[in-house]
């Protein structure tokens, strides 16, 4: 099975001021993920605006970022559909273009059986591992515990991306059921990085936009140096509770990645929530609030241990 852990940065898709496909700021986007150490690459998600995009610029994002990554990390790329046919041939199309992983979201308003013979149908179609996208407030389904071993034992899935507050519980349950046979991945911006890890989570999928914040905490943590690791989280957590506000996260990534240089525009495609000029102030306060500068290109130095 693919490694599945560490922290995975999930990349917005940039567009240019005219709302068209920006390119070189997606690579731009990719190196500096690279150079801040990720461990991989998740695209084409919520926060990738994949419902928003052509099935043609949906193969040239993968086809971008595969192509820039040339196998340095594994790079995800999502899958969401209404039915069966779709989900099969949306990652089809990934493995084709060299994904290393599909992470699927589940179907809205189906029973058990249906979810597991959905999500084995996706997998016996393809020869990459799935990955469940367990997002419920964005995807209207639950995946419980039991389910998750269902799909692991029935369906052959064997990761679990878990957004399902309260997420400590959630990853506890399926600890408890499956023990590592499951892979965990948190996410939800990295608000409950600290706990969840402390539940037993493998890593994190997330978009924040200081990704070097994430890794620093990870390390220390697998170093088992827990203390420094919740001192180092606790000290960035007013950022990492900002940026992943409801409705406007990505506009708050993109707009990070913006003024820091590394993407030309922080347009995103309608239907999607601006923020105003008072958020980017706030924003920019709680950066420096924290010792970062929201004006650095590249990656900041992170604090190794100081108590908040």
């Amino acid at each position: 099975m693919m490694r599945a852990e560490g922290v995975f940065s999930i990349c917005p898709t940039p567009f240019t001021q005219a709302g068209e496909l920006d390119l070189p700021s997606l690579t731009r986007l990719v190196d500096f993920q690279l150079s801040a150490g990720i461990h991989g690459l998740a695209i084409l998600g919520v926060m990738g605006e994949l419902h928003k995009l052509t099935s043609f610029e949906r193969r040239r994002v993968i086809e971008t970022v595969v192509a820039h990554a040339v196998g340095t990390v594994p790079v995800w790329v999502g899958v969401r559909a209404f039915g069966t046919a779709s989900a099969v041939e949306q990652a089809r199309t990934a493995e084709d273009l060299g994904a290393d992983a599909v992470f699927v979201a589940p179907l809205a308003g189906v029973d058990d059986n249906m979810m597991v013979s959905y999500y084995r149908q996706v997998a016996a179609a393809i020869r990459i591992p799935v990955v469940i996208h367990d997002f419920p407030e964005l995807f209207g389904s639950k995946v419980s515990p039991p389910l998750v071993l269902r799909l692991h034992k029935e369906a052959g899935v064997h990761i679990l991306n878990s957004e399902d507050p309260p997420v400590g519980p959630k990853i506890s349950g399926v600890r408890a059921l499956a023990g590592d046979a499951v892979r965990i991945l948190s996410g939800l911006g990295g608000t409950h990085f600290m706990e969840e890890l402390e539940r037993g989570a493998d890593g994190i999928v997330t978009g924040f936009s200081f990704p070097e914040i994430l890794l620093r905490v990870h390390a220390l943590f697998r170093q088992g140096e827990r203390a420094q690791a919740t001192a180092v989280f606790d000290h960035y957590c007013s950022l990492i509770r900002y940026e992943f506000q409801p409705q406007i996260a990505l506009a708050l990534r993109k707009y990070s990645y913006m003024r820091r240089g590394i993407i030309t525009s922080d347009t995103m495609r309608t239907p999607s929530t601006l923020i105003d000029e008072v958020s980017r102030r706030e924003f920019e306060a709680v950066v420096r609030r924290v010792g970062l500068n929201p004006d650095a290109p590249g990656l900041q130095p992170v604090i190794s241990e100081r108590p908040c």
